[in-house]
């Protein structure tokens, strides 16, 4: 199984703005409502999860991004 980075690759931004110029992505970015933040070089960060919302016509809010439960299991530990 392969995984993903929490956050979209450079390829994959580019796929989705049309862009590959970092101020142009921000700028379709913003148009399209979408959040993200800057690294130090200013390219837009976005987070996996919420592009996936984002492209599934679903508004991402604090209530409808779910954390994957889990708890301690220390039953084997001994």
């Amino acid at each position: 199984m392969e995984i993903h980075s929490e956050t979209l690759a450079e390829d994959e931004l580019v796929a989705i703005t049309g862009y590959q110029r970092p101020s142009l992505q921000q700028d379709w970015l913003n148009r399209n409502g979408w959040k993200y933040v800057l690294t130090g070089s200013r390219r837009p960060v976005v987070g996996r999860v919420y592009a996936r919302m984002k492209l599934s016509g679903v508004k991402p809010s604090s209530e409808n991004i779910a954390a994957e439960a889990w708890s301690l299991d220390l039953s084997r530990v001994g």
